[in-house]
């Protein structure tokens, strides 16, 4: 089918034509349009076009340069992640169906297994792309007043924003904000908008101009929604753009079910994210992991209620192993109940022991005589306490179960 010709034909027009403006289940010949030839995205248009993902005017023109709308690029965004079969039908893409979550595969199979890719053709005939693309986040309905105005090139930096959370990861948002901070413009958006065109860039999506911005309040084309999209879904295709030195980044799992990339400060710590998972993987089950923080649980059951509960005042785990990479502190927190220390005691061995190698055997005994004291009712201060390389810092919270070690690398 078109893209409703952007906007700009009648509906009549759109019920007329297939997806590459001929009828369903007939092949079509490559379009020849008049004003492509020589600019600078004819590649990428013509290569969309072959896909069925949009098609030309009738007058024989592409007009690659004027604007487009929000709700054409919701409609390309989500028509891209699909293919065309030689009857015209259209399915998701394998690669794009098993890089969403649990919960939007779900959404994807079940509440719109029926799904057409086609245009409404009662009342707003984009309804059912922004209703689906809203449904798996990649946009929200408030985002724009009015979806058929057109779209600037900070409203498309955050469409890329969301949908790469929920197809693949978003980038360590420090580093990406230091990547980004050599845009002329990138002041000129609002706050909530800079991490989104930090994003868009860092990740060799957008790219700014040769004077050096983004284009900050600009129109974006149709030529470059082009290009975008495919960069947004082929990531060979994206620029090349300075990552992280000596490997010290890592895509790590979020608490929503999505991912982001996390840079961290050397190999220690990077390491000890390994170390993470193998500690997790003593307890079976009985774990969740989330960026850089590993929950220990008792049973399936308490596990089941932390991660369904609606605040974060109740712990439910019994024990927690953390990293904080910008903070270059790693932690292990603990909630004193019965039979705590035997169920998670080898999962914590396997952390310290590797945080402090030689000196592994005198952080198990200042953390034992703590614990016993804990159990005991006595008082703990707050104390910072030497061991090797690191500070460690003591506190036990106002509950008098919770005791929190904060260990610092002194040279780190």
């Amino acid at each position: 089918m078109v893209m409703k010709k952007f906007g700009l034909i009648s509906l009549s027009m759109v019920l007329c034509f297939g997806i590459s403006g001929t009828a369903f289940g007939q092949s079509a010949e490559k379009p020849k349009f008049s004003d492509v030839k020589g600019h600078w995205a004819e590649s990428a248009i013509m290569r969309l076009v072959n896909e069925g993902i949009l098609d030309g005017f009738p007058d024989g023109t592409f007009r690659p340069d004027e604007p487009v709308t929000a709700d054409q690029f919701v409609k390309m965004l989500l028509m891209s992640y699909t293919q065309m079969y030689p009857n015209g039908e259209r399915k998701w893409t394998t690669d794009f169906v098993q890089s969403l979550s649990a919960m939007n595969k779900n959404i994807l199979q079940q509440d719109y297994r029926t799904f057409d890719f086609k245009p409404s053709t009662v009342g707003y005939w984009a309804k059912p792309y922004i209703d689906l693309a809203s449904d798996l986040n990649f946009i929200s309905k408030t985002q724009f007043p009015d979806f058929k105005a057109k779209l600037k090139r900070e409203q498309v930096a955050e469409i890329i924003y969301y949908t790469a959370k929920e197809t693949e990861y978003l980038e360590n948002e420090q580093y990406s904000m230091a990547t980004a901070a050599g845009i002329g413009d990138l002041q000129s958006a609002k706050a909530r908008e800079q991490k989104f065109v930090a994003e868009a860039f860092t990740k060799g999506i957008m790219e700014g101009y040769p004077n050096g911005y983004f284009g900050i309040g600009r129109d974006v084309t149709r030529a470059e929604s082009l290009t975008i999209l495919e960069r947004i879904v082929h990531r060979d295709k994206r620029i090349n753009v300075k990552k992280a030195e000596d490997g010290l980044e890592k895509i790590v799992p979020t608490k929503d079910g999505s991912y982001k990339k996390l840079i961290f400060p050397d190999q220690k710590m990077l390491k000890a994210y390994d170390v993470l998972q193998e500690a997790a993987k003593l307890r079976g089950t009985n774990y969740d992991l989330e960026e850089t923080t590993l929950k220990l649980y008792k049973d399936a059951e308490t596990k089941a209620k932390d991660l369904s509960k609606s605040t974060v005042s109740q712990h439910y785990e019994e024990a927690s192993l953390w990293l904080e990479p910008e903070y270059k502190t790693y932690g292990v927190t603990v909630h004193v109940q019965e039979g705590m220390l035997a169920r998670n005691k080898e999962a914590i061995k396997t952390f310290t022991n590797y945080l402090f190698s030689y000196d592994a055997l005198t952080f198990d005994n200042i953390f034992l005589n703590v614990y016993n004291q804990v159990v005991l009712k006595e008082a703990v201060e707050t104390q910072t306490v030497q061991v090797g390389n690191f500070s460690v810092e003591i506190h036990v919270e106002a509950d008098g179960e919770t005791i929190v070690f904060s260990i610092l690398e002194k040279n780190g």
